[in-house]
């Protein structure tokens, strides 16, 4: 059997017969529970996949929704509705399309999180759920006034085989996200939710990324209200309140809903809770109560119940190994590459003005294939507002630029697709993701485990399985070069990329970055303030000063032109 094969069987395994245990443990509480205590369970049940739904959008994709219950009230209404219209294929395949139903409403509300987040996206779902909540008090559910009950499936007519019903949908949805989180989706999730911008560079779509999330997380709220009007018969507005919505939200995030896990024990929380106030003579409605002092708790502190116990489950671990670094080891024997050819990149007459700055004046640049061009000058010369014009983060930017001869227009994803790749000078690698995980999304195509373990050997970097949680900041950065070569750009623009590695292993960098356009075929635009690694790397360098071209050419000219050592007059990294 092939290596490739052989490790994907225990990823498939595993969450396959945790699901079969799950569903086992499920029968046994279905057979043991009696009355009451069947309810409470189902109760629980539908608030798992409700707070599934909320981990998606809020944890995964750092996204606020406070209107939850409100894709659960269109669940429930689409159940309620082709039950009353006696319409074919019977609860399941209701179930089924009241997910799906407010999964297209939450595309919709999903919308404003295209250009809104933080509080004004809170506002705008908080009053969604507020409007909806009015909305379903004046008509109510089809089928309430006739008094028509929701029909459920022959085999899971009476109360505890409703609860194994509930259970069996609960795991498959575990299931679906659990896949899903280890895609591609999941990770656009976690790239957004840690850097809009890196996700952009990376070639993939913001907007998808958002609008996922609130999809999976809107048809899981969906099906968690058809399962609730299952469960009671009826639907009515009381279930699906705005405060009810927030309270969900609350507990999502003190929980930490998006391990799945938690997202189970918060249910477990929020069925708990109010049941125990119940029985100790205090009103439930003091349940929102608790729930908001955890949640305040959560936000205050930065972290979460779920990350908590993780922290301590691994503390052992953390000690022992530390944060994972950089590997060293003899860089492999390249060929030369071919000599520098035909202009990959032209920029012409590049200028960027903020107010009444010019942080880029007429700024003209090429950069050969098989070539390597190193971009200095002071600090504040628009090296960095450079590279994010060049990559489309400044729309407002005038001039030309051009890959392969033709105009690169557009957003940065379409520049991305198009070829051009960028690091940043800030981390933009998301922790949550392993290494494996985050070169796969950055490369966006069909990678074999043996191409990514030998780039990730070539520059040293931790093996594809560490979790980029346990590595530090330096090595992070030679991920993130891993992941843009793989994608197999024309050209790789290079903020800074040695930032965060200690200075001995700035050289040993420069060695394989000098051994790039061989090894990856890609040409390479370096912007560093490292001399030293300059000298190594770029064979033509580029001088700005003050938004503008004060040299071109070889490396030694340049270094050694007076107007190049007078901008650079006290600058200690030439000293």
């Amino acid at each position: 059997m092939p290596l490739a094969d052989r490790r994907t069987l225990p990823r498939l395994g595993i969450p396959l017969l945790v699901a079969v245990v799950a569903v086992a443990v499920g029968y046994a509480l279905s057979v043991g529970l009696e009355g009451y205590f069947v309810y409470l369970g189902m109760s629980a049940v539908v608030a798992a996949i409700a707070l599934l739904g909320l981990g998606v959008v809020t944890g995964s994709a750092g996204m606020i929704s406070l209107c939850q219950l409100t894709f659960a009230a269109v669940g429930a209404w689409v159940v309620s509705a082709l039950n009353k219209a006696e319409a074919p294929g019977g609860f399941l395949v209701w179930l089924l399309l009241g997910g799906l139903a407010a999964g297209v409403v939450g595309i919709l509300v999903g919308l404003p999180a295209l250009r809104l987040r933080g509080i004004n996206l809170a506002v705008v779902t908080l009053g969604l759920a507020a409007a909806a909540d009015l909305t379903l008090v004046q008509l109510q559910f089809p089928g309430v006034s006739e008094g028509i009950s929701v029909m459920r499936p022959d085999a899971f007519s009476d109360d505890r085989a409703y609860f194994l019903l509930g259970v069996i949908v609960l795991v498959l949805c575990c299931l679906a996200v659990y896949f899903l989180r280890r895609g591609r989706w999941g990770s656009g999730w976690q790239a957004v939710a840690f850097s809009e911008r890196g996700t952009a560079a990376a070639g993939a779509s913001v907007r998808t990324s958002k609008l996922t999330a609130f999809a999976v997380s809107a048809t899981l709220g969906g099906i968690s209200g058809g399962l609730l009007t299952g469960q009671v018969g009826l639907a009515f507005p009381a279930s699906f309140t705005s405060i009810q919505s927030l309270a969900l939200y609350v507990l999502a995030i003190m929980s930490g809903a998006h391990l799945i896990d938690m997202a189970v024990f918060g249910a477990v929380l929020w069925v708990a809770v109010p049941e125990l106030l119940k029985r100790w003579g205090v009103p439930q409605d003091w349940g929102y109560v608790v729930f908001g002092l955890l949640g305040i708790q959560a936000l205050t502190s930065g972290g979460n119940l779920g990350t908590a116990l993780r922290e301590v489950w691994h503390r052992r671990a953390r000690v022992r190994d530390g944060h994972v670094g950089i590997e060293h080891r003899e860089v492999e024997a390249v060929a030369e590459a071919p000599p520098p050819g035909d202009p990959v990149l032209v920029v012409r007459g590049l200028s960027v003005r903020f107010g009444h700055v010019d942080a880029l004046s007429s700024v003209d640049i090429s950069v050969p294939e098989h070539g390597i061009l190193g971009v200095i000058g002071p600090n504040g010369a628009g090296k960095s507002t450079l590279v994010d014009a060049i990559s489309g983060f400044l729309p407002q930017a005038q001039g030309t630029v051009e890959l392969d001869g033709r105009p690169l227009t557009g957003s940065p994803t379409r520049r991305a697709r198009a070829g051009l790749r960028r690091t940043f000078q800030q981390d933009r690698v998301p922790p949550g993701l392993t290494v494996e995980a985050y070169v796969r999304f950055v490369a966006r195509r069909r990678l074999g485990a043996a191409e990514i373990a030998d780039a990730l050997e070539f520059f040293g970097c931790p093996s594809a399985r560490t979790p980029l949680s346990r590595v530090d900041v330096g090595a992070r950065r030679l991920v993130e070069v891993v992941g843009h070569l793989l994608a197999g750009p024309r050209i790789l623009l290079l903020d800074e990329p040695a930032a965060g590695l200690p200075h001995e292993e700035h050289v040993a960098f420069g060695e394989r970055l000098r051994r790039v356009p061989a090894r990856f075929g890609v040409s390479l635009l370096l912007i560093e303030h490292d001399l030293d690694l300059v000298r190594s790397v770029c064979d033509t360098i580029t001088v700005l000063d003050f938004g503008q071209v004060l040299a071109t050419g070889p490396q030694a000219e340049v270094l050694a032109d007076p107007a190049v050592l007078k901008a650079y007059m006290g600058e200690t990294e030439l000293l």
